[in-house]
């Protein structure tokens, strides 16, 4: 079955190619929503190749993208009203700067494709505008010698091309500005809820069920009235630092992100402490606090694959440095809540 955003063939020297609309379907906005709570996500692909929109010639321009499903709707949607080419590259159903930090979205894979589609049948300036966050993947210098086709960088975001267009093809300081406002970062958080929708079951099912232990045996009164605090404990934590910590980020101290969580983590924790959900020995409360830390720590820093804040080398050094220490703090937290159980202080 041709997927819906087909809307026909047209004849080319190159071959036979698929034009495309540029309007969302009821469709396209759903699977937009289901993708953003991390449904299917990795799957949410288009077939690489060349696209036609509107009644291209060899006169029009050639935009390239990656074969993300999300990515190529917000491209395809910026091109309403024009006569364009789009080329899209295999990056494995990942958008144009992951792709391009992973090395997928290439110059390797650029001069591939050029080559595949015969691009060069079906265009006769040879230029290829490519998105400048893809500009850390592509050596223009290596896509000219190995095709002939000169690159042209666009703009950070989909939405400005029009204006890019009307510019002459120049990109303004604003669109080249990489910016990671409120909105953009609150996208993110159902993504990073939904990757932790099984723990968030699992392990406060299991704090339920240890929360009845104390050390004259089993209590279900005590499973309900500390296993409910337990949880929401925990699920405080994960909010911390998957929700708050994002929504939050430029006004948080700190530059490594399991900083950030942890701060955050430890407010939260200050907040349960005053309503009295943290126990009431010091070695509960202190046990929390390490569980609350690390947990939030560890979810605030998951974010930074999505982030504009960081590079892959600072998150594979903060990575390497911090995941041991939050394991650390969890674990042991763990435990000192689990023997604080079996003693009073």
């Amino acid at each position: 079955m041709e997927p819906g955003y087909i809307t026909g063939y047209m004849e080319t020297p190159a071959g036979k190619i698929p034009g495309i609309s540029t309007a969302w379907s009821f469709v396209d906005l759903m699977n937009t929503i289901r993708v953003r709570w991390s449904v299917g996500r990795m799957k949410y692909r288009v077939s690489p190749g060349i696209y036609a929109i509107g009644s291209p010639d060899p006169s029009s321009h050639v935009f390239v993208t990656a074969n993300f499903k999300l990515t190529f709707d917000h491209v395809r949607r910026a091109l309403t009203g024009m006569n364009a080419w789009l080329l899209v590259l295999e990056t494995k159903g990942i958008n144009v700067w992951c792709a391009a930090g992973k090395g997928t979205f290439s110059t390797k894979e650029i001069s591939r494709m050029i080559n595949q589609v015969g691009l060069e049948k079906l265009v006769t300036h040879h230029k290829i505008i490519v998105p400048q966050l893809g500009a850390v993947g592509v050596s223009a210098y290596e896509v000219r010698r190995q095709t002939g086709f000169s690159v042209i960088y666009g703009p950070v975001r989909a939405a400005d091309i029009p204006a890019f267009m009307a510019n002459g093809l120049n990109a303004s300081e604003r669109m080249r500005k990489v910016t990671f406002p409120l909105w953009e970062r609150l996208k993110l958080v159902p993504v990073e809820l939904a990757n932790g929708g099984y723990y968030l079951l699992l392990v406060p099912a299991i704090f339920l069920i240890l929360s009845g232990f104390y050390r004259w045996g089993y209590s279900t009164d005590l499973a309900f009235s500390d296993g409910v605090k337990a949880m929401v404990n925990l699920l405080a934590a994960y909010l911390a630092g998957s929700a708050l910590t994002p929504a939050l980020l430029p006004w948080i101290p700190f530059r490594r992100f399991s900083l950030k969580g942890l701060a955050i983590g430890w407010l939260a924790a200050s907040v349960l402490f005053k309503i009295h959900f943290l126990g009431a020995t010091p070695v509960s409360i202190i046990s929390w606090f390490l569980m609350i830390g690390g947990l939030s720590s560890f979810t605030a820093m998951t974010f930074t694959g999505t982030s504009t804040f960081t590079s892959l080398s600072g998150v594979q050094k903060e990575m390497k440095t911090a995941l041991p220490l939050q394991i650390g703090m969890a674990a042991l937290g763990a435990a000192g809540w689990l023997l604080s159980k079996f003693i009073t202080l």
